[in-house]
């Protein structure tokens, strides 16, 4: 790829990502007389976009109600709602297929492009991006802005130690997580939600979970402090984790940060059978005639568990029969089954990706147009800002909205000078 020489742009836009080059297209679309810019600091675009969804890329969900929408977001679901408005999952697909790319929908409402590959996505924008005229370069790190009191912004860059300065009548900050633009965001007067990490597995040594890593349990109930999700549970090697789970970390994100990850977990494996209905159904298995000299761990009571698991929850009374257990074990195995305790010790990562929640604060951006509130002609996208939703496409889809909508703003020369 060719160095810029150009200095002076009407667009300048930080970050390669998904938000950014939605927004790119988006303006030099709208209007291709402007000279926009992307600056990437990796060596190459769309990092996250290649490596989402296992390599296949879920670009959105089949959500397409705002209103329901916005509840798979933990933070910036309000400020999300007038923005699905315009831009939801059903412009994403339109958007796509517009543009040359069919998508899918899986079962579970995830949206994927049909050939199953997160290059299709990825060389679709950067296509895109060159049809429509947006200047790429990547290797480029942003040092510091100046903003230049309602005529645009001078850019202090990095690249291949290099320094060099450009100018930009507009300028959209659209790095993800950065620790560096966090702070020159603040530097501009803005105020930032620091970022902590979201969407992660659980990590749980305990005897119970011990040689049932694989084993995945549906529906289960999850329940950390006033926090409760629904939904398919995996047991691995270093502890818990599927969509229960990761629902559970990005709800709860900032609580089990602030304890260091140390929290006590509650897991009811029968979904949302309580103790007193597991507990009957015990007492009936145990004195039905048929069952009494049949072994408590090869006589499942609730056979939707897999066998592996209530062996290990019912491995206390032993060797037993059900007709010879007590009231007091029956007790603790309904106990086991609906209530079971654990304690979390720590953190893993969810695949190849990371998430954040924090973020520049979302009241002091206006998300009809997604410009600060602070700072004139300056605008933001994706996950720069103090927003983030569980997994299953939802984090690409305010990356494509809140890109889109900046992008639509960016294209008017209204209020600029020069």
């Amino acid at each position: 790829m060719s160095k810029i020489t150009q200095t002076n742009w009407d667009v300048i836009i930080v970050g390669g990502g998904p938000a950014g080059f939605f927004a790119g297209i988006r303006c030099a679309e709208l209007n291709p007389n402007l000279n926009v810019l992307i600056i990437e600091k990796a060596q190459q675009t769309l990092g996250k976009v290649l490596i989402s969804g296992g390599g296949r890329c879920n670009v959105t969900h089949a959500c397409f109600d705002p209103a329901q929408l916005i509840t798979y977001y933990p933070r910036g679901g309000a400020a999300l709602r007038g923005a699905f408005t315009r831009f939801q999952p059903e412009d994403t697909i339109k958007w796509f297929e517009k543009h040359g790319v069919k998508l899918k929908t899986e079962s579970d409402g995830r949206i994927f492009p049909i050939t199953d590959s997160s290059t299709t996505i990825a060389e679709c924008l950067r296509e895109s991006a060159k049809k429509a005229g947006v200047k790429v370069q990547t290797g480029m790190s942003l040092q510091k802005v100046e903003s230049l009191s309602g005529n645009g912004f001078r850019l202090e860059v990095r690249s291949e130690a290099r320094a060099l300065r450009l100018q930009t009548k507009k300028l959209l900050l659209a790095t993800g997580s950065d620790p560096a633009t966090r702070e020159i965001v603040k530097s501009l007067g803005h105020s930032i939600e620091e970022p902590v990490p979201s969407l992660f597995t659980f990590n749980i040594s305990d005897k119970r979970l011990e040689g049932l890593a694989g084993v995945s349990v549906e529906p289960v109930t999850v329940k950390m402090d006033s926090l409760i999700q629904r939904g398919p549970l995996l047991i691995t090697h270093w502890g818990l984790s599927g969509p229960a789970i990761l629902r559970l970390s990005a709800w709860g994100a900032r609580t089990l940060f602030e304890k260091k990850y140390h929290v006590t977990l509650h897991v009811n494996w029968l979904g949302d059978t309580t103790f007193d209905k597991a507990l009957d159904v015990l007492q009936k298995h145990k004195t039905w005639h048929e069952n009494a000299r049949k072994k408590v761990l090869t006589e499942p009571a609730f056979t939707q568990l897999p066998a592996r698991l209530w062996k290990q929850l019912a491995n206390f009374i032993g060797e037993k029969n059900w007709g010879d257990i007590s009231k007091a074990e029956t007790r603790k195995l309904a106990g086991e089954l609906t209530a079971c305790q654990f304690e979390i010790t720590g953190k893993g990562q969810f695949k190849e990706e990371f998430v954040t929640c924090g973020g520049v604060r979302l009241d002091e951006v206006n998300f009809k147009t997604m410009q600060s509130r602070v700072v004139d002609n300056l605008f933001f996208a994706g996950e720069v800002l103090n927003i983030d939703g569980i997994t299953g496409g939802f984090n690409f889809q305010s990356s494509w909205t809140t890109g889109w909508l900046a992008g639509s703003a960016l294209s008017s020369t209204d209020g600029l000078s020069g």
